[in-house]
């Protein structure tokens, strides 16, 4: 039997025996057996603790939501990172980037809150009140860490009960489940805890991250829109992925009520978020919270939408992880001056893809803005005094960079363009970026440079400030997991899909993020401006709005990577060509030339992880992904 060790502990864990594993990976404290984990109130409370552990980091650099699709691309001395190989098309069954299925991966995790919610009951000195909260907050986390291994791995192995060490392997279950068993499962485990939960914390300062109703409910509702979606919705692809009865692992009928389900799912979220006092953060709240004067609503609108995910806790945030975000920043950020060492690493670039997916300032997609020179979109222009809060005055970038929503200029940074922050909260006196080759932005070291000429500005909280040219100071938030806007579109999403025409109805929670933009209604923005003005009356012209929607409003948080899988469009945008521009070049004609950076290779069995080959050999019962 394997022994871990978790501080100065080894905990042997003979007790118990689940179908994943014969060890126990995590315990509190000075806590050498189960039984005294659950001794008492304290010790009890650490392994609830514990239990949040098992989450897997949305801000963590090798998660491949962040660089594992088509959004983030880094220098080639980086590529061997966990997201980056999958983004290459490297993933393996023998050697699988980001394993979650196996050693260390959320079956511990699920095991973990089995354990908990087999021992809770007999903690002496706890209330029934508090014992009730804490159970609820178990099994929403054992139903996200089920739900986050199917939406990787498709149909899964349903870990519901804590087996003893003393039964017989043949009565353990090892056999995948399929599809629709899961996403049941998930559900009904998160209704049943929901209302035990409250629905807002009693001590904030303590207790944010915590399962609550809101958080519930919105983890409902994105399993829900994930089980309607394309990859799990009637996905013929997958009608020979049998079990070991010759049933399909996936539902081969399309089931338009899953959308029913998913829109009822999504207003039960968004209502209960209002009713906690989640709402959009606007513009306004920048300024209640950071006290920086800014007198232009140009830099005032780009600060409040910048912060819509870096200010801490904000009234957005549904649900963000506690975990630090230090790292993140530090490969976002890039070189403003000429700094005495390199306290940046300035490698974490958006493509030149998702510069050009922005809307332009007249809220449409720049190749439809009647307005908008799309042909010349990679010719240079000077910027003018109107220019100033964008781009650096009487200086010379690509048209693409201009004229584009507040957005772009919130979320993406690019040469010679404005950064409002890094100790600089006088407007009048901001940084500009300067990165053709021999600038201070352009290349320190060959790992540490933007290879498309972008960086991810939305990722790197407005305080965050390089000291004396030395060393970085980062500002530390919560990593969104789910925020308000996110449920917005989901519901305009499954709206949408449900109905046979989009309606007031769809319009009014993407009008709604798009209000907070700055930008008009739907609507009206592609009937002045667009060369499809009635888009938005049909339902695929609208699901492609809502789709573009999400990847800008949801840009850098992961959220693409996810959503490109569930609708099954994956394999459409990482089979093109990842392109930025010529950044080594000294010359502006010379670096704004596009030049392609890698040709990644997606096919079919990528749209799934594969098993561990270790994993298979050891369960013959565990069938295998297509394809691997």
């Amino acid at each position: 039997m394997k022994k871990y060790i978790f501080i100065t502990i080894v905990l042997i864990a003979s007790m118990f025996q689940s179908c994943e594993r014969d060890y126990l990976n995590v315990v509190p404290d000075n806590v050498a057996t189960i039984d005294n984990a659950f001794s008492n109130r304290f010790n009890a409370q650490k392994f609830l603790f514990t239990l949040y552990s098992a989450l897997p980091a949305p801000g963590d650099r090798n998660n491949p939501a962040l660089n594992g699709a088509d959004e983030i691309w880094y220098p080639e001395t980086e590529r061997n990172r966990t997201g980056v190989r999958i983004a290459q098309g490297f993933q393996s069954a023998t050697s699988p980037s980001y394993n979650l299925w196996g050693d260390n991966g959320l079956y511990e995790g699920i095991r973990n809150c089995n354990i908990f919610l087999s021992r809770i009951d007999g903690v002496q000195g706890l209330q029934e009140y508090e014992k009730t909260i804490w159970k609820a907050e178990a099994k929403v986390l054992k139903a996200y860490y089920h739900f986050y291994l199917a939406r990787m791995y498709g149909p899964i192995v349903i870990s519901d009960e804590l087996v003893a060490v003393s039964e017989s392997l043949d009565n353990v279950n090892t056999s995948r489940n399929t599809i629709d068993e899961v996403f049941t499962y998930v559900v009904d485990l998160i209704d049943e805890a929901l209302v035990d939960l409250p629905l807002t914390l009693q001590n904030d300062s303590e207790e944010l991250g915590r399962i609550t109703q809101p958080i519930a409910a919105a983890i409902k509702a994105r399993a829900l829109i994930t089980y309607a979606s394309p990859l799990f919705n009637g996905n013929s692809v997958y009608s020979g992925f049998l079990n070991h009865d010759g049933e399909p692992f996936f539902p081969q009928a399309y089931a338009p009520e899953k959308w029913d389900n998913a829109a009822t799912a999504a207003k039960e979220a968004i209502d209960l978020c209002h009713d906690a006092g989640f709402r959009l953060f606007q513009k306004e709240d920048y300024i209640n919270r950071s006290g920086n004067p800014i007198t232009s609503d140009i830099t005032l609108l780009k600060a409040g939408l910048r912060s819509r995910m870096t200010e801490k806790w904000n009234f957005e945030i549904v649900w963000g992880h506690t975990g630090s975000t230090s790292g993140i920043e530090y490969e976002s950020m890039p070189r403003l001056y000429n700094y005495l060492t390199n306290p940046v690493a300035s490698r974490h670039a958006p493509t030149l893809r998702v510069a050009e997916m922005y809307y332009s300032e007249n809220g449409v997609p720049i190749e439809e803005d009647v307005n908008y020179d799309y042909a010349n979109r990679y010719k240079l222009r000077s910027s003018l005094e109107a220019d100033k809060y964008h781009v650096e005055e009487g200086q010379r970038t690509a048209i693409l960079n201009f004229d584009r929503e507040t957005r772009f200029y919130a979320d993406l940074a690019f040469d010679r363009g404005v950064w409002y922050g890094n100790g600089a909260n006088d407007e009048a006196n901001p940084w500009f970026i300067h990165s053709r080759g021999g600038e201070f932005a352009s290349v320190f070291e060959i790992s540490q440079y933007s290879v498309t000429g972008y960086w991810p500005k939305k990722l790197v909280a407005i305080p965050t400030q390089v000291n004396n040219g030395t060393s970085l100071s980062t500002t530390r938030y919560a990593f969104p997991i789910i925020r308000l806007a996110d449920l917005y579109l989901y519901y305009a999403e499954a709206l949408n899909e449900s109905k046979s025409a989009p309606d007031a109805q769809v319009y009014e929670y993407i009008d709604l993020v798009r209000e907070r933009a700055g930008l008009g209604t739907v609507v009206d923005s592609w009937s002045a401006f667009s060369n499809n003005p009635t888009k938005p009356t049909t339902q695929n012209g609208m699901r492609e709005i809502i789709q573009q929607e999400r990847m800008i409003e949801m840009a850098f948080e992961g959220t693409r990577f996810w959503d490109l899988r569930r609708w099954k469009l994956a394999k459409e945008h990482m089979s093109k060509p990842i392109k930025g521009w010529n950044v080594l070049e000294e010359e502006a004609d010379d670096y704004y030339t596009v030049r392609t950076l890698y040709n990644p290779s997606y096919s079919e069995k990528d749209y799934l992880w594969p098993i561990p080959e270790n994993e298979t050999i050891k369960d013959p019962d565990l069938i295998q992904n297509p394809g691997w």
